[in-house]
């Protein structure tokens, strides 16, 4: 039986495996959107993730495609209150200066203003009363924090939203939010949405700062891209080919190296010593073996594919294997590697 987990302080119980949804318009239609939110609730999930700004900007597309699937889904299945509904507000949302699309210091990202209009476009969207969790997608330098979560905390008041997180925060931008919101008597932060894989850029960082914060303080994790991009599903091999994939380039740019495909031959290693076990199950459970995780998100293009990644719930690795695949993916020796 699955063990639902707490998100961080909060009463708030998720899902071990999120489904994110930015594929959602982009690389999957909203046919195939639905057989995937079907199969993901019909296996127990509960954690939906979305942003206003999926699918990504584009001229003609102001963004919200994502909310709005996932509310005709809603709306069709029924289900409203089976589901955490995550959503986020700083992207860009058209051309205006409210918007987000004129320079940097005319954007009301993070304001009082365009966080209550967000939250009430997403509402719409999402054909629903209330989010569950309303995250601030990134940071906003030009808006004091306290009046960002004076903000939040009155869509809290209002009934609008249940609990705030953030994404995208260094620590000690974390840390400024939770002492602002425990001095000012506001709403806090109760999860964070980081860039967190075993082949992440800043997982060093995350690893000695922001991981700590958030153990410390009760911040449940919500990691995004834990697969590394795909590279840790084992598709892309040391030496061969890219595969035709959306994201075979950027990963080729960003995420080879002898060490990262080290790390993804220990992977397919240790998934040989489980009947029916992948690669990305492997890595997956390595994550929620960590401190402060409550459940990464994940991304699917099909049913397949996220029924594959599902069976990482029934996956518990030992001690000597978690230390196995520390030992190969050490940062320090990734570090080594760059210097020299």
């Amino acid at each position: 039986m699955t063990t639902y987990r707490p998100l961080g302080r909060s009463g708030l119980h998720l899902f071990p495996i999120g489904l994110g949804s930015m594929q959602f318009g982009w690389s999957a239609g909203e046919d195939t959107a639905f057989e995937i939110m079907d199969a993901y609730h019909a296996a127990g999930g509960n954690f939906i993730d979305t942003a206003d700004i999926y699918t990504i900007w584009t001229p003609g597309n102001p963004g919200g495609v994502s909310e709005e699937m996932i509310g005709r889904w809603m709306k069709a299945r029924g289900n409203r209150s089976d589901v955490v509904v995550a959503t986020k507000v700083r992207g860009p949302m058209g051309e205006g200066g409210n918007q987000g699309r004129a320079t940097v210091h005319q954007r009301e990202g993070l304001s009082r203003r365009w966080i209550i209009k967000a939250c009430e476009d997403s509402l719409k969207r999402l054909q629903t009363d209330h989010i569950d969790l309303y995250q601030t997608h990134f940071i906003d330098p030009h808006t004091p924090i306290e009046e960002t979560l004076s903000a939040l905390s009155e869509l809290v008041q209002r009934g609008y939203v249940r609990y705030i997180g953030c994404s995208n925060y260094s620590a000690w931008r974390l840390m400024e939010s939770l002492w602002t919101s425990d001095s000012k008597g506001l709403e806090s932060f109760v999860s964070i949405q980081p860039e967190y894989s075993l082949l992440s850029p800043t997982r060093a960082n995350f690893e000695r700062e922001l991981q700590n914060v958030c153990v410390q303080y009760g911040v449940g994790i919500v990691p995004w891209s834990p697969l590394g991009g795909g590279v840790l599903t084992g598709k892309y091999r040391r030496g061969q080919a890219l595969p035709d994939s959306i994201r075979a380039d950027e990963n080729a740019r960003r995420r080879f190296s002898d060490q990262n495909f080290d790390i993804v031959e220990k992977l397919g290693e240790i998934a040989a010593r489980y009947e029916g076990a992948v690669p990305a199950q492997v890595a997956l459970a390595w994550m929620l073996a960590q401190p402060g995780m409550t459940a990464p998100i994940i991304g699917a293009n099909s049913v397949t594919q996220l029924q594959e990644l599902l069976g990482t719930v029934e996956l518990t690795l030992s001690a000597d294997e978690l230390s196995e695949i520390s030992q190969v993916s050490d940062w320090e020796r990734a570090r080594t590697d760059l210097e020299n």
